[in-house]
């Protein structure tokens, strides 16, 4: 799940715990138009969501999507405990110095229904999050916006460890440790995909699926977020930037450099440390 792109507006967050037992069965049935995340730690009961049915039980985590019709059956004789917070979002990315906000509602990359192992770290964050909502203090939005995307984050990890593709992640983020230890080199997809032991097309495609990115478009983004360091240090002319960053074409890398941030270098130059 790449959530780089993401923006996002909580509608609300809500969480209850039942400690007094109850004789009766609780059921909710609803389609919202926005998405939900909801987080059980405890209690008895069933959540059909679409034709699919699961059994509730601590650890499990649902992604509701936007006009899917669900219920929420519980079993109030058993004490339960959730979380949820309700959501839209918008792809927001900035290209060539320019916005471009996409609000078409989309599906995250998360299953309907899972169960988290060793969940601790989310719900500690869920926590923070409903803790931060329902105080109201200044900044509230945008701390709630904030703790959504660490919780994210740290679901995208958790599931990560689970999933039996974790020996590949791993494997990407050595990639990535070794293209940070060789920015000043050219490194090919071959010369990559022979450090973890991999073939060329796979490691391209799960590079992709991991960070959203192709392998060069991540090398060359962070090439660039180390250039700008350079350049404003003041002390290197563009073309010695452009060298110690493995580069021997000045002008490809300015053209990169301005694929990416929008200006060229030497604008990046003007506006930062001159301020022209």
């Amino acid at each position: 799940m790449n959530i780089n792109k993401l923006f996002f507006h909580i509608h609300y967050c809500n969480g209850k715990k039942f400690k007094e037992p109850r004789k009766h069965l609780k059921k909710l049935t609803r389609t919202l138009q926005h998405h939900e995340l909801i987080f059980f730690t405890g209690g008895k009961g069933n959540v059909v969501i679409g034709k699919k049915s699961y059994q509730l039980k601590e650890g499990m985590l649902f992604y509701i999507c936007p006009d899917v019709l669900h219920s929420i059956e519980i079993d109030t004789e058993i004490p339960i405990c959730f979380q949820s917070v309700h959501f839209s979002y918008a792809n927001v990315s900035f290209n060539e110095g320019k916005w471009s906000v996409c609000d078409e509602v989309q599906m995250l990359s998360l299953d309907a229904a899972q169960h988290l192992k060793d969940y601790y770290q989310i719900e500690d964050l869920f926590k923070k999050l409903l803790d931060c909502w329902n105080a109201k203090l200044p900044g509230y939005e945008f701390m709630s916006k904030t703790l959504l995307q660490q919780l994210f984050i740290a679901i995208a990890q958790n599931v990560k460890k689970q999933n039996q593709n974790y020996a590949t992640s791993l494997k990407i983020e050595k990639i990535i440790q070794y293209m940070n230890q060789h920015m000043n080199h050219r490194v090919t997809l071959t010369e990559l995909a022979d450090l973890v032991q991999l073939s060329s097309t796979y490691l391209s495609r799960a590079f992709k699926v991991v960070t959203g990115y192709s392998v060069i478009e991540y090398f060359n983004k962070m090439k660039m977020d180390k250039a700008k360091e350079m350049i404003l240090e003041g002390d290197k002319k563009i073309k010695e930037v452009a060298g110690e960053l493995g580069f021997t074409d000045e002008f490809y890398f300015s053209r990169i450099f301005k694929r990416i941030e929008g200006i060229s270098p030497s604008e990046y130059y003007s506006k930062n440390v001159h301020g022209v």
